[in-house]
């Protein structure tokens, strides 16, 4: 399907299949799909007003994510609601290659017809989220769903990336994990709007009840943001495998975006993240430079030279930016 106008009409309709298609063609790095690409967003954005709930999800490996979204999601299409899943997973260093198993492992999820899961890879791109996450939420926007909900590769303090994206920044922690004094330090969790302790059955619930309690008191030790009201960011326990405490964090949800919506800065947020992409997309293309002939070749030159120790890196790292600005006229 070559016509934007066509394929645009259909996934505002609510097709899968190109919706699909769509995510396809904004991940690609090819340049005249990029150019595809940029006239599909642009399309959408004058065609489609839709808005969704955009919940990003991060967490350390293991802590249970896949199955919260799955347990979430279900709960969420019960509800009457559509959900999008888009999962991050992590690229090979080497060869580039990811597994994009998540589907794997959110079976009922997948099947749901109320439900979407496309898995990515985030490839060189650091901070959780692949390089066009925002651009895939834009479009599933678009297709109608109701509640987007972004699944981050889960590495960590530096995951803040995905907090530009959605409209609620969700944090998930695993009781007894060591790291109860992790909740004081600056990064993910001064960006997250709500900490869920999974894992709160068995044998560790007393324990989340007491992770909960210390998370809780560590965020009371931040700075109040603007855009909380009383009581927020908050820490709750929940059981994704015995479904406990779902229904209540959805509340949570629901209750902090009436507010934020209600209140101005659900609207200023977008407006603030959008501020934020408009700079990344810029670096990039500037970085995309480096990439392309003569500077490329001129590049590895230099870099041969600092290595073997014959020019100073500093010194080096000006040459490439002057050559860039002179040839820059040349690429286009």
């Amino acid at each position: 399907m070559t016509d934007l106008n066509k394929m645009v009409e259909t996934l505002i309709a609510g097709d899968r299949r190109v919706l699909a298609r769509a995510i396809t063609l904004v991940e690609s790095s090819r340049e005249d799909h990029r150019k595809s690409a940029v006239a599909l967003i642009s399309l959408l954005e004058k065609k489609s007003q839709k808005q969704a709930i955009r919940i990003g999800l991060s967490g350390t490996p293991g802590v249970g994510k896949s199955t919260f979204i799955e347990v979430f999601g279900s709960f969420l299409t019960d509800c009457g609601l559509s959900v999008a899943v888009l999962a991050v997973d992590p690229s090979s260093a080497r060869s580039g290659g990811s597994i994009l198993g998540d589907k794997t492992r959110m079976t009922l999820l997948a099947r749901n017809p109320a439900a979407f899961i496309r898995p990515s890879p985030s490839q060189t791109h650091l901070g959780g989220v692949a390089r066009r996450t925002r651009e895939t939420v834009a479009i599933c926007e678009a297709a109608g769903f109701d509640v987007i909900l972004i699944e981050t590769v889960g590495v960590g303090q530096s995951e803040t990336i995905v907090s530009e994206i959605c409209d609620i920044f969700t944090l998930l922690l695993a009781p007894a994990g060591g790291d109860e004094l992790q909740g004081v330090k600056r990064g993910i969790m001064e960006l997250a709007d709500l900490i869920l302790i999974n894992k709160a059955d068995g044998d560790l619930k007393d324990q989340a009840t007491r992770t909960c309690a210390d998370y809780s008191g560590a965020l009371r030790l931040l700075r109040k943001r603007a855009q909380d009201p009383e009581g927020f960011p908050k820490a709750m326990t929940i059981s994704a495998l015995e479904k406990d405490g779902i229904s209540d964090a959805w509340k949570v949800i629901s209750d902090l975006v009436s507010w934020r919506q209600e209140s101005g800065h659900f609207e200023l947020n977008r407006s603030e993240q959008s501020k934020f992409w408009l700079h990344e997309d810029i670096r990039y293309q500037l970085l995309s430079i480096l990439d392309k002939d003569p500077i490329k070749t001129d590049l590895l030159e230099i870099a041969e030279e600092v290595a073997s120790g014959k020019k100073n890196l500093a010194l080096a790292a000006n040459e490439i930016l002057k050559e860039i600005s002179i040839k820059k006229g040349e690429l286009g």
